[in-house]
Parts: structure tokens; sequence; C-alpha cells
């Protein structure tokens, strides 16, 4: 049979124009409503006619749709491009941090996923649209909607409960579920809004509003959920090794009397008249014991969603995590300058170094990391607006108040040595400053650093020794100001409920297990840990460098403990 090249061709079209039309069919908006549609083009800052119908807002979502979803970092500021980077462990080039071309194209060589993959995961949102939220925001969304949860209330099993519940949720609001509307954020404060984008390298919306917030989480959530994903298949990676090293690295700098005193504490028998390398044999023969091996493997049902497989990998990720948020918090402080690291020790009332040089504050800093600055303190004022600081000491009657010229940097002096004289007398004149910094305070909790000017910016990021680079935006310069200050507030632990603080919480469920033995021994297991970590950092390989630094936090987190 013959056939003509116009009929081949005509074939061909038609084969063409088949597999358009069933991709067109199969594409996962194709089934949302025209709300969704036209929601999902207003998060993405896409303009569309009023009124207009569903083909042309198809067409509209159609058409945008790869540069959103498959390639959103095109779109994305340096700031943001450089803190995916750093998340992937990948550096950025030097000389490119302001660069958005040269970030871009680093971004899109480490990104992480195929175009179809990040469209087939629409077709599901309930199953990453809460791996993002804390444990309270769980609750709040499941006891606001009647949702019973069993005791106790278990972070796996609340989003168990959110995810089989979301769509009858849904229904029962008369809202669609394909694309979430702000419905599904109701309980959400502004603070919690700032605080997701802070936490993951997202520039606040400016000027900002509630609907712009909740805009711009949405648009970020899958990312999120992603990029936990991949540090749990890290941490699976990882976390065999790295605990291994740590037992190796605490046994080798145990004496001979605290391998016993170890062994007599967990009931393993020591033969009489054991040598070192007997006893090093014998503690490594039960280090199930020691690193908590059994203990970890129980830690996946203790922390995670049983419901999804990035769940289930997301609770083995607790060590690696814990890891990772440290890591950037030390990167962070090592940075930062002198004077900024004594007011991190000053505002815990930790004792400053007398004479201490760089190197003796960071190791401070690093070693009280975990404790948060807690109560009042000359440092309570450390992010106050400029208003924030006049009307205070306004109250004080300090003269600086009435000064129309004062900048920022001289009224946080003022209000810093007007505390400080309100502390020293005591008495009822500082119960009225501590009962006006309590709602000052929070007055002021959602709004930080969103009234500052770029000079002010500058000036407090300069406090801690942070470069600007020239043409840095507004927005950079407020991400950077919040994630220093967080640092500063909170140490490595962060917000309660934070990404961090989840993750360091699941990761310290695991260290508390340790059983290195009796009171006595848990302390000198922590300072010999220690030790062992920074012999180890110093003298191996990489890998030996990631055990040493693990034994390094193990020690410190048992230290905490006493």
């Amino acid at each position: 049979m013959r056939f003509s090249l116009s009929s081949i061709l005509l074939v061909a079209l038609a084969a063409e124009s088949t597999v358009a039309s069933s991709w067109f069919s199969k594409a996962v908006y194709n089934k949302w409503h025209e709300t969704e549609l036209e929601r999902w083009l207003s998060d993405h800052n896409v303009p569309y006619p009023t009124p207009a119908d569903r083909k042309d807002l198809e067409n509209l979502v159609k058409s945008n749709w790869d540069s959103k979803v498959a390639t959103p970092y095109k779109d994305w500021e340096p700031a943001q491009l450089q803190s995916y980077l750093k998340a992937k462990g990948t550096e950025v080039k030097k000389g490119s941090e302001s660069n958005k071309q040269s970030l871009v194209s680093q971004v899109q060589s480490a990104w992480h996923e195929s175009a179809d993959t990040a469209s087939n995961s629409y077709n599901s949102v309930k199953d990453w649209i809460f791996d993002g939220w804390t444990d309270s925001q769980l609750k709040d969304f499941l006891d606001r909607n009647n949702v019973p949860v069993p005791q106790p209330r278990k972070r796996d099993t609340m989003l168990a409960a959110a995810r089989s519940n979301y769509e009858s949720i849904a229904k029962k609001m008369n809202e669609a579920a394909h694309y979430p509307g702000d419905w599904l954020y109701e309980s959400w404060s502004e603070s919690d809004l700032k605080e997701f984008l802070d936490e993951r390298g997202v520039p606040v919306p400016q000027p900002s509003s509630r609907d712009k917030l909740i805009a711009s989480v949405r648009r970020n959530s899958r990312l999120a959920a992603t990029q936990m994903k991949e540090n749990a298949a890290s941490a699976s990676a990882s976390a065999k090794a790295s605990k291994e090293s740590l037992s190796d690295a605490l046994l080798d700098s145990w004496s001979d009397s605290k391998i016993k005193e170890w062994a007599d504490s967990n009931g393993i028998k020591v033969p009489q008249g054991s040598k070192r390398n007997e006893l090093l044999a014998l503690a490594r023969k039960h280090r199930d014991t020691l690193t908590g091996d059994k203990v970890a493997s129980s830690a996946s049902s203790a922390f995670g969603a049983a419901t999804s497989n990035a769940q289930n990998q997301f609770a083995k990720a607790t060590d690696d995590a814990s890891l990772k948020s440290e890591d950037a918090f030390n990167e962070a402080v090592s940075s930062w300058s002198d004077s900024r690291l004594k007011a991190f020790l000053d505002a815990r009332g930790v004792p400053v170094p007398q004479g201490g040089k760089k190197d003796e504050l960071v190791k401070q800093v690093r070693l009280n990391r975990q404790k948060a600055a807690t109560g009042w303190s000359a440092w309570t004022f450390d992010t106050w607006t400029t208003e924030n600081l006049r009307n205070w000491l306004s109250t004080q009657n300090n003269k600086a108040a009435k000064q129309s010229g004062a900048t920022r940097d001289e009224l946080f002096k003022q209000a810093q040595d007007s505390y400080a004289s309100a502390s020293k007398s005591g008495g009822s004149n500082y119960a009225s400053v501590t009962s006006y910094l309590a709602s000052a305070t929070d007055a002021a909790k959602d709004s930080t650093f969103d009234t500052w000017s770029e000079s002010e910016l500058k000036s407090y990021l300069d406090s801690y020794g942070v470069p600007t680079y020239q043409g840095s935006s507004i927005n950079e310069l407020r991400a950077m100001a919040r994630r220093n200050a967080n640092y500063f507030r909170y140490g490595s632990s962060t917000p309660q409920g934070s990404i961090f603080g989840r993750l360091q919480s699941g990761a310290q469920w695991v260290f508390d297990q340790l059983k290195i033995g009796v009171s006595g021994g848990r302390a000198t297991a922590s300072y010999e840990g220690e030790k062992a970590g920074d012999a180890a950092k110093e003298g191996a390989t990489s890998a030996t460098n990631r055990a040493g630094e693990a034994a390094q936090r193990a020690g410190d987190k048992v230290k905490e403990e006493l």
C-alpha cells in the first residue's frame, strides 16, 4: 500500500493534535473552579481580565504554568536564590552574590525536580500543604473544624487527621479544595505568616497585607515541603555513619574506668583484668546502648507523618536536620562582630570573657546556642522601631524622646541606659518598666522591621558585622535583619514551633535517649565528647569531620540536661 507525502503529514499532525489535546485535558488545573484559577493567577502576579470566561482563565494559567511551577526561581530575588543554594549545600560563586542572572543559573543547575513532578504534585494538594505547619497551627485547624484527634496529640496523628478531613472541611465551608483559599489560614496571625516566609528566605511582601502574605505562603508551601523531603533523604544516607563515628569518638576519649562505669550502669559484664583494647571492643559490641540505634528507629513513629512517603522520610530526618539548623547558626555567628557576640552572651547572663579574642567569643556563643534570651534586658529594645523607642523614652521622661533629629541608634542607646537604671533601682519603678515592655513588645511583634528605613536596616546589620551590598533591595535587607535578629534572640533553637524548632525537638528526643551512664559519667562524656569532636574536626576526612561535629553537639545537648 502506498501513501502520499500529504497523507503522511496529515496523520502526523493529527497525532500531534491528539497528544496536545490529551495533555491539556489531563492538566491538573483543568478540574479547578474558576475562583481557583483566578486565585492561582493572582498569587503568581499574572493579570487577568474581569470578567473573564473559564477558557480565557485556563489559557492564562497554561501559558504561565511552566515558568511559575516548574521554574519558579526565575522570579526570585537574589536573597531567596542564595537561601535555596545554601539549603542545597551549594556554595554561592564568589562575586555573584548580587548577580541575579548568575544566581538563577546556579539554582537551575541545582534544581530538584522535573516539570512533570512539579505539575503532578497539584493532583493532591492535601499531601503537602500542611507539611510546613507548626504543631500548634495543626491543632488550631483541627479544633476550629471540630476534628477529633486521639490523645496524646502527636504530629503524625494531627497531620493524618488534617489530610483525611481536608476535603470534607472544605466542602462544609462551601470552599474549593484543589487550590485552597484564605480559609485554610484563618487561624494564622500575620506574625505566623511572616515567620513562615522568613524561615525559608522568602522576602515578605511590601507593602504587607494579610492577603499578600497568605498568597506568598501558599505559593511557597510546596517548595518548603519538597526541601523537607530532601533533607530527610540526606539524613537517611548519613545518620548511620554519623552515629557510628559519634560512638567511636566518645569511646576513644574515655578512660578505662569510665568505660567500666558505663558498662556497669548498663548491665554489661566486664571480665576481670580486661585490657583497654578489650574494653573498647566490648563497648563497641554494645554500640546500640551508647548511640541509641534502636531508639532512633522508634523515633520515626514518634515524629513524622505515617500517612505519606514524604513524611515517613521526614521522620528519619531529625538527626540531620538538627545538624543543619545548628550549622546555619554557626555559620551566621562566625561572621558577627565582637560587640554583637558579647551582646549575645550578655543577653543570656553568660559571663563575657575579659579580653577574649573573637575565636573565644564565637566558641562561647556556640556553647550557649541553645539558650534563648529570656525575660527582659537592655537588649529587649534591639528590634524596636524609632517610634517605639521614642514612646518608651517619653514614659521615662527622657529628653531624647523630644529630640526630633535623634537617630534610631541614639534612641536605642538611651533606651538601654534608661532600662539599666530602672533595673538597678528595682521596686515599683522597675515593675512599671517591665509592664510597659510586655505590652509594647506584643504590639510590635507583627511588624518587626516593616517600617524601618533602608539606612536603619543597614545600620542594624552593621552592628552584626553583616555586609550589605550596593543594589540590595529593602526586602533583602529586611530578610537579613530578621534572620540575624532571630539568631540573636533565640540562638539555634529558633522560635517555638518553627521548622527548625520542630526538627530540633525531634532530634532532641533522640539525643535524650543516649544512655551514657550515671550523672557524673554524663558530665564527663559531655566534656570528652566535645574534645573528641574538636579533635576529629581538626584532623581527618570530611566524614570524620561530620562525626566530630556530631559528637560535640551530642555532648552539648547532654550538658544542657544536667
